[in-house]
């Protein structure tokens, strides 16, 4: 009887067993069907949004470039972006920080109108030369989005802390035409180093949705050839492997991660030192349009105004003509 004992509780384990992995299987496929009908309508809007914004980023540039003297009106674009954060931001002025704090601990939300109200402000900035990059923009569009999405959709305070990662997936990944980045950028908000795992296909599909969405309004980011030129030599890199350039990635990359940081810090010192010695608020960017126009004419180049992605000046420099010789000088 022990080996018939035995055979019958083999098989009730391997039933048991099939059971979990069902349950399991059937586990999974209700989580990704779940988030992809949250992620769709979030990655559709932040990627028109994004495309939006774009568009009015490419006109605004260009037009400061036919009308260089926009630059003397920086200041009052300063004043301008204070008033409408000060008048309509509630809490809107605090950006990124607002939807990090949301994301590790929920609170008051990430109101509506953070979305236009950043993307107005920061095409006023470039509009009159002031320099303000895109992620930052295309992580609040994409935060504010999935905020209001959140609200409708009456969600539990662990579901929106996730609709907010695919929110800044979304608009991260559209923003650079980067979705792969955009979907690892949102999924390590929550602590450096530390992935969260169910997040993962959620970003993913926001992110990559939201970047086709902004390409089908007509908005093409830079693509780079890949040349194929038939050596079969190259089909074995291992071999012709670089030590010297390996040894110069890591070196560069330590000192992009120290220039990043002395970046940070001085930013946020300077914004610490500038609350607390001006009183009157509305002076603080109306100053630091000054002192932007006072670097200017001091360097004797508008190289570094606005996004600094192309320039009208054929010998000026960019981020494009970096990746040209000579295309960058020593202090650039």
């Amino acid at each position: 009887m022990a080996p018939t004992n035995s055979k019958y509780f083999i098989q009730s384990i391997c039933r048991m067993k099939k059971h979990k992995y069902t349950f399991e299987h059937i586990k999974i496929t209700r989580h990704l069907l779940y988030w992809t009908a949250l992620s769709i309508p979030v990655s559709l809007v932040t990627g028109s949004v994004v495309a939006l914004f774009l568009w009015l980023l490419d006109k605004a540039i260009n037009f400061r470039f036919a009308h260089p003297w926009l630059l003397f009106f920086l200041p009052v674009g300063g004043i301008l972006v204070y008033v409408l954060y000060d008048k309509l931001g509630k809490n809107s002025d605090r950006g990124n920080n607002l939807i990090m704090d949301e994301i590790h601990q929920p609170g008051g939300g990430v109101p509506a109108r953070m979305a236009p109200l950043v993307l107005l402000t920061t095409i006023i900035t470039h509009f009159f030369g002031g320099s303000a990059g895109r992620e930052g923009t295309a992580v609040q569009i994409g935060g504010s989005i999935a905020q209001f999405f959140a609200k409708k959709f009456n969600l539990s305070k662990e579901d929106v802390k996730m609709l907010l990662m695919t929110g800044i997936a979304a608009g991260f990944g559209a923003v650079f035409g980067t979705p792969i980045t955009g979907a690892i950028f949102a999924l390590e908000v929550l602590a450096l180093g530390r992935i969260k795992h169910d997040a993962l296909m959620p970003c993913f599909i926001a992110s990559v949705l939201a970047d086709i969405t902004c390409a089908a309004w007509g908005i093409h980011h830079t693509q780079y050839h890949i040349h194929f030129s038939g050596d079969t030599q190259t089909l074995f890199p291992f071999f012709h492997f670089d030590f010297l350039l390996l040894i110069k990635v890591i070196i560069a990359g330590v000192l992009f991660g120290l220039a990043g940081f002395l970046f940070a810090e001085t930013s946020h010192t300077i914004s610490n030192y500038s609350k607390k010695l001006i009183k009157i608020k509305w002076l603080i960017p109306a100053l630091g349009g000054l002192l932007i126009i006072g670097f200017t004419f001091l360097l004797g180049t508008q190289d570094y105004l606005s996004l600094g992605v192309s320039n009208p000046d054929k010998n000026g420099v960019s981020i494009l003509s970096c990746f040209q010789p000579g295309g960058a000088t020593t202090f650039s």
